[in-house]
């Protein structure tokens, strides 16, 4: 949204501000011009550069199984038989999907495809979601 004042963050950890002249999407992207990057160079010393946003002030989704990474982080993993699996540490967005990071005892970690199949049950206001993990899922923790 054009006038938006966005927070950054380089790659060294300098924290800045950013304010969106226009954006638009192009070839599955979103392209995004900012006050005072006006040539390629300027352009270029903000590749790898954080966009942040106050999560508080994101509105809720419309769609009931949209969620916005901060209610899903430190949600309780439970599995369908109501087994403790872990909590939600993060979420990864890659190009095959999102996955839920599960941090479990001992340090260990598992990555759970954030799919209907595998998780049915998302309960942000109950504190927990519920998987349903293939065989093995849980067995490949590192």
């Amino acid at each position: 949204m054009p006038g938006a004042l966005l927070l950054t963050r380089s790659r060294d950890g300098v924290a800045g501000t950013a304010t969106v002249v226009a954006a638009r999407p192009h070839a599955g992207r979103l392209l995004v011009e900012f006050a005072g990057v006006t040539d390629r160079d300027a352009a270029e010393a903000m590749r790898g550069v954080l966009l942040l946003v106050d999560a508080a002030a994101l509105p809720p989704t419309d769609d009931p199984d949209e969620f916005h990474d901060r209610e899903l982080e430190g949600l309780v993993v439970r599995s369908t038989d109501g087994d403790h699996v872990g909590v939600v540490r993060e979420i990864l967005h890659g190009p095959g999907g999102d996955l839920l990071v599960v941090e479990r005892a001992g340090a260990s970690e598992v990555l759970v495809p954030f799919v209907h199949a595998i998780v049915p049950v998302v309960d942000p206001a109950g504190g927990h979601v519920v998987i349903d993990p293939p065989a093995g899922l849980l067995d490949n923790a590192s």
